[in-house]
């Protein structure tokens, strides 16, 4: 059984094949290029000293803050692999360096978690500040879903933001699939309860919910995604079975802020990073997974609407350090 496999299960989420699951790895490792030959470029080339000394330790920690892994994180990062290669007398700079590697995959793997999606309608529900690439997100997910041959629904929740119901209804007649809508400066919650209904009563396989782009300091903004949770659990009471929290990767630290406030919020299960390719500090991933615990899901890997890719902590670790990319 495919690592793809092993960590998301069978679902109808899984990738259909190994040479998917190849392509997913070298779309990811594009989309790393930057983060690669920056930051983690590097921390690799640290390791090409002839010694490990109090430097190594020092750069590697400057290094791993500035690539946005977070200085909470780096520092346990640090700490860890100094007490590895302190317990087992390591003297080679490069098999410390595996040892830092093993212990990124580690930090990112913990979160992991099979998902079982075998209730119908599965029900998702996307979260994310404005800008973040939420609609995109949304649209390649159904495409996702749309290719496997499950029969998928969208629900126009974003009422507030101008012209975001009609950049849904254009991406879900571009991916071939039915939009819920009720127009700019309607109620979210009617959406929602509309949705719902259709999608239980018109044999649909998943229901993905958009939501408005709430500034994570409002509170009463937030307030509503726990309303419309509510909503949902009314008809379908084990819903929303996934909420997807979308990240834009060139926000650093604030997207953890963020992260942390929409966990706080809406039960967020995952999170998906948009944008990776438009930065040189991917290090943002060990962040979410350190600091807020939740697993990432999905990586945006470029414009198309085939470009997302299943999140695999060690592709992604061997994408920075340029293995096997």
């Amino acid at each position: 059984m495919s690592l793809f496999k092993r960590l998301f299960g069978q679902g109808r989420d899984a990738p259909r094949d190994e040479q998917e699951a190849q392509e997913e790895a070298s779309q990811l490792s594009g989309a790393t290029e930057r983060t690669r030959r920056g930051f983690f470029g590097q921390i690799a080339a640290l390791f090409g000293a002839s010694q490990i000394n109090d430097e190594l330790w020092d750069d590697l920690e400057a290094l791993l803050v500035q690539a946005d892994v977070g200085v909470e994180t780096s520092l346990y990062l640090v700490n860890r692999v100094k007490d590895r290669v302190r317990r087992n007398g390591v003297k080679d700079p490069a098999e410390a360096r595996e040892m830092l590697r093993a212990e990124m995959v580690r930090v990112l793997a913990d979160q992991q978690v099979a998902v079982n999606i075998q209730s119908k309608p599965h029900v998702v529900l996307v979260v994310g500040v404005n800008g973040a690439g939420k609609t995109t997100l949304i649209a390649k997910l159904a495409h996702r879903y749309n290719s496997r041959g499950q029969k998928v629904l969208l629900a126009a929740a974003d009422t507030f933001r101008a012209a975001a119901t009609e950049q849904l209804e254009t991406w879900a007649a571009r991916v071939g699939v039915p939009v819920v809508t009720r127009g700019q400066g309607a109620d979210p919650g009617a959406v929602v309860y509309d949705a719902v209904e259709q999608a239980t009563t018109s044999d649909c396989d998943v229901l993905i919910i958009d939501t408005a782009g709430r500034l994570h300091a409002k509170v009463n903004l937030m307030q509503e995604l726990t309303k419309l949770r509510n909503i949902i659990r009314r008809k379908i009471p084990d819903a929303p079975h996934e909420v997807i929290l979308v990240i834009d990767a060139t926000t650093g630290q604030n997207g953890v802020l963020q992260a942390k406030a929409f966990a706080a919020a809406s039960d967020v299960t995952a999170v998906a990073i948009t944008k990776m390719d438009g930065t040189a500090k991917g290090g943002i991933a060990f962040a979410f997974a350190q600091d807020i615990q939740r697993p990432v899901r999905y990586v945006g890997t470029g414009e198309k609407m085939t470009d997302l890719a299943m999140f695999d902590a060690p592709t992604f670790v061997d994408s920075l350090f340029a293995r096997d990319a």
